[in-house]
């Protein structure tokens, strides 16, 4: 980039929610410093290496001294190649297992902390392996949705979405669309209107369905 002298990061691609290569959902974690560092990458640094990348996305790891992690968690930064998340669950989980693997003096009774942007993110593992389950903010509810309005934006039928539950922006960190379906047969024709949704959704505080 211009003005911005060659930076080495160590990193790793890894694939979550799966134990088989090349499986499941890719994540790219950068090591962004090391402990006591005090140094980081610029946000917009952040978000061109997120696009070089071109995964989903990517995770920056930025180290500090031990007792601030252990009293505040790892801080990590999520981007996708678009735009920085304040979490997102692929990540969070990649991240910590990651840091389980490479950098153990992270856990904790069986668990690593992450201090995302939404705050404290902990996974916590068990077993010998890399299973892990992390605790999400309670959930927040917002704004019910036009069902007519986002089946339209979806590709499906009104009479596809379970009248009993209204679409609702739902929030555990990452505001969704959340949208009940009367059957799996439904979700299969999905087909969504990217471009239209996006702008439709953001104007209501949401990013996706």
């Amino acid at each position: 980039m211009p003005g911005q002298g060659p930076v080495e990061l160590d990193y790793f691609v890894v694939d979550v929610f799966t134990d088989t290569a090349l499986g499941g959902n890719p994540l790219a974690v950068a090591m962004n410093t090391g402990p006591g560092d005090g140094g980081s990458l610029a946000t917009e640094r952040m978000q061109a290496i997120a696009r070089e990348f071109n995964l989903p996305e990517t995770s920056f790891v930025e180290r500090r001294a031990a007792a601030a992690e252990r009293a505040e968690g790892v801080r990590v930064r999520i981007f996708t190649t678009q735009e920085e998340l304040p979490f997102a669950g692929h990540p969070t989980l990649g991240t910590a297992s990651v840091l389980k693997l490479f950098a153990p003096e992270t856990v904790q009774a069986d668990a690593v902390k992450l201090a995302l942007k939404v705050g404290p993110a902990p996974v916590r593992f068990t077993g010998e392996g890399l299973f892990g389950e992390m605790t999400q903010r309670d959930p927040e509810f917002g704004a019910e949705l036009d069902p007519a309005e986002v089946a339209r934006l979806t590709g499906l039928a009104q009479e596809d979405l379970d009248p009993r539950l209204p679409p609702q922006i739902v929030s555990t960190g990452t505001a969704f669309a959340i949208v009940p379906l009367r059957s799996q047969e439904a979700s299969a024709r999905l087909k969504v209107r990217q471009e239209e949704a996006t702008a439709w959704l953001r104007e209501r505080g949401a990013r996706w369905f």
